[in-house]
């Protein structure tokens, strides 16, 4: 579940904060009122907002723009990195995203909590105040990585100067392209989709890529974090697919409590899917057999199964591969680049 935070300065705001709160079931909301909860007298604003910006999705001030700005000026990552903030007066009459507008989605939260307060939403993001295609705001919603953020500025400013933005896909294409994006123009500022963040069909290339791939892995039981990446890492690296594009991990179910497999899954925020033998059975393709694997579990394969599996029935983009008690195989989900026109 995403994690926001709440900090309001008076009474009116923290009762504003509270409401707003409600407005958000799907996040774990924290609600911070500073001038009504004795035990924050003596809390620096400044360490709240640096806790906030490391460990939340979302930070909301009900309170005056510039103390947001002020508050977490000097903890800014970078675009792609940086949460969602958003900016609530305390009479609750308006809503502004502060920061992170389009990947952090706080132009949609923004939108979401204006309607719910009966507040005016607003939104300077230049691409929506002018209806103008976002590509990180589509790489959002359509659920790709955005590899090199600095280049959406590219993107974006042909757009809106009514220019033509160019896009080269590896996958199906549906839907009327976007207003001045072509799949045939030659253009100085495109977007790529893909696993292959090197090509440069643009001299100002964004990649977005999707994040669609899943790992199978299997392992002797006490097998270290270490081995396991290593292993992931060489699997990736073997089949031209970037970290980015993983989606999660998956494995038999007599490894979901595998202490290493549980490490390495947290130390790359991946979802661990476990599947019994006989789900794994059932999955259909052809498999790399082993006879030593099916006596000891009870499936002939773990890792490639598995990966599918977790995959939803998607195609195998690594075979088996083994090293030092590791195996891994890597499935991708279907994709198709869907526009709305």
């Amino acid at each position: 579940m995403k994690h926001a935070k709440f900090v309001s300065f008076t009474e009116a705001g923290a009762r504003t904060a509270e409401r707003a709160a409600a407005l958000l079931p799907d996040f774990l909301t924290e609600r911070y009122a500073r001038t009504v909860d004795p035990s924050l007298a003596g809390t620096a604003l400044s360490r709240f907002a640096q806790q906030a910006m490391a460990d939340c999705d979302l930070i909301v001030f009900v309170g005056a723009a510039g103390i947001a700005v002020r508050a977490v000026a000097p903890y800014l990552a970078g675009k792609a990195y940086d949460p969602a903030v958003v900016v609530i007066d305390e009479a609750g009459k308006f809503v502004i995203p502060l920061l992170s507008g389009h990947l952090g989605g706080a132009n949609a939260l923004a939108e979401r909590l204006a309607q719910g307060l009966g507040a005016q939403a607003v939104v300077t993001t230049a691409t929506d105040g002018r209806g103008v295609f976002a590509a990180d705001s589509w790489a959002k919603d359509n659920g790709c990585a955005v590899i090199d953020p600095p280049n959406i500025k590219h993107v974006s400013g042909a757009l809106l100067r009514g220019e033509t933005a160019g896009l080269r896909s590896d996958f199906p294409v549906d839907g009327r392209l976007p207003a001045h994006v072509s799949l045939d123009a030659a253009a100085e500022s495109g977007i790529a989709i893909g696993f292959d963040t090197k090509a440069a069909p643009f001299a100002h290339t964004l990649h977005l890529v999707p994040r669609i791939v899943h790992i199978g892995i299997g392992c002797r039981r006490g097998t270290g974090a270490q081995k396991l990446e290593t292993a992931v890492r060489e699997a990736l690296a073997a089949a031209g697919v970037p970290r980015e594009a993983v989606r999660g991990a998956a494995s038999i179910d007599i490894k979901k409590d595998e202490p290493g497999l549980l490490a390495l899954c947290e130390q790359q925020g991946w979802p661990l899917e476990t599947f019994s033998a006989d789900a794994l059975r059932q999955a259909a393709g052809e498999f790399t057999p082993s006879a030593f694997v099916a006596e000891t579990v009870g499936v002939d394969n773990v890792c490639e199964r598995a990966a599918v599996c977790a995959a939803a029935g998607g195609r195998l983009l690594c075979r088996k591969t083994a090293r030092d008690g590791v195996t891994v195989a890597l499935a991708a989900r279907e994709f198709r680049v869907r526009f709305d026109g």
